[in-house]
């Protein structure tokens, strides 16, 4: 097995970080695996806002409502990213709705997840640890402003990294079995009787994020966690008509 698997079956999430900071030439390293990172139909619909103010750090970690956010050495928003090529297509006098479409957001969505992904497996490569940030999605309107981003942007997800200040435990996952089919979806007549012991599994991780106490079992978390919603993440679709993405282009 190679050391890209290696580090793969190793991911952990890594919150805090040492004071030591990732020298340039490491970032321009990085920044390059983004931009090698594969893109729908090539349009490369994203793009990355690199937060290296300690104020904004604090701002995003408030509106995220978790404070290690502000005290990632590196912290990377990646956002969805249309304007860039409207902006393009403007200046040639083809500009079209179907360019800022649901479809297109769609398509920047995907890439700005995938070069995420990208970033965090070559950070892992180097030996440091990495955080993806999707509290950034508790007040998009917020973040969008702290960002300063324009119309025809969205928030897709922020990535911190740095040198691990801490050795967290490897975080269970459900068999892979229950999340692999082929060729068609199968459904099981049972499921808490498929994941019991993964549930039991999980009663004895120990979760840093929670001061270090045993996490709770998946099925409850089901209910804590997806069966909520959290504050103003009910208004994402508002935010993506007051960016200028058209929903039902005709």
């Amino acid at each position: 097995m190679n050391q890209t698997i290696n580090d793969q079956l190793k991911h952990r999430t890594i919150r805090e970080f040492t004071d030591e900071k990732i020298d340039e030439a490491t970032i321009k390293t990085l920044l390059d695996v983004v931009n090698m990172s594969a893109s729908s139909n090539g349009m490369q619909n994203m793009s990355i806002i690199r937060v290296t103010d300690p104020k904004i750090k604090e701002e995003l970690a408030e509106n995220g409502n978790q404070a290690y956010m502000a005290r990632a050495s590196e912290l990377w928003i990646f956002i969805v990213d249309l304007k860039r090529n409207y902006e393009i297509a403007k200046e040639l006098g083809v500009e079209n709705d179907v360019m800022i479409s649901f479809d297109k957001f769609i398509q920047g969505f995907t890439d700005a997840i995938i070069a995420a992904q990208n970033l965090t497996l070559a950070v892992e490569s180097l030996g440091l640890g990495a955080n993806y940030f999707g509290n950034i999605h508790n007040d998009t309107k917020k973040v969008i402003k702290i960002l300063k981003m324009p119309k025809l942007t969205y928030p897709a997800v922020g990535v911190g990294f740095g040198v691990p200040n801490q050795d967290p435990q490897i975080k269970p996952r459900l068999d892979i079995n229950l999340k692999t089919f082929e060729n068609s979806y199968k459904t099981y007549d049972s499921y808490l009787e498929m994941i019991k012991n993964y549930d039991q599994e999980m009663t004895t991780y120990y979760d840093l994020r929670d001061a270090g106490r045993k996490s709770e079992s998946f099925s409850s978390q089901i209910i804590k966690k997806q069966g909520k919603t959290i504050k103003n993440r009910n208004k994402m679709f508002e935010t993506l008509i007051d960016q200028g993405f058209v929903l039902n282009p005709s």
